[in-house]
């Protein structure tokens, strides 16, 4: 079993919980959240954003806390070979009382359909409504970055439009 290596980001005015699966090996090597170049996760927040896709780590919990989000994953650890969500077993549901208990959600947006179902296993204990955005990952390759940002958009910011 691998367990996670990061903390959740997150403070007291967090809005909306981002929720990945497990981080990747190449996040695993650098040491936070969507490290693999060819993942587009930051890439889709710099867009909705109107800012610079971020590079460091405290550039990119700028870019989360600024926008009032919350990003941790929905497996705390599992097996897995390589970095493909479908080689996850054995997964253990993360702990997320603490970011509902610190911070005002108002909704959980998955990044994938494994962390949607990794959320939905625990999601009856809040009252926050929930939604399955399409995966950032570079093996999500049907979907193009413009698609992407689109939806995330609908799901992110679609109320303050």
């Amino acid at each position: 079993m691998i367990v996670h290596p990061f903390a959740p980001v997150y403070d007291e005015c967090s809005e909306i919980l981002l929720l990945g699966s497990f981080p990747s090996v190449k996040s695993r090597e650098n040491g936070f959240y969507y490290g693999h170049p060819q993942n587009r996760f930051w890439k889709v927040l710099a867009k909705l954003y109107d800012t610079p896709t971020p590079d460091t780590v405290e550039e990119k919990i700028r870019l989360l806390l600024d926008h009032r989000l919350a990003l941790y994953d929905a497996a705390s650890e599992c097996e897995i070979r390589g970095s493909a969500d479908s080689s996850i077993k054995q997964a253990v549901c993360a702990e997320l009382g603490p970011i509902f208990a610190s911070a005002p959600l108002r909704k959980v947006c998955c990044n994938g359909k494994l962390s949607g179902r990794l959320y939905a296993l625990q999601a009856a204990q809040w009252d926050v409504p929930y939604e399955v955005l399409p995966s950032t990952s570079p093996a999500n390759a049907a979907w193009s970055l413009e698609r992407l940002t689109a939806a995330w958009r609908h799901a992110l910011i679609k109320e303050d439009t």
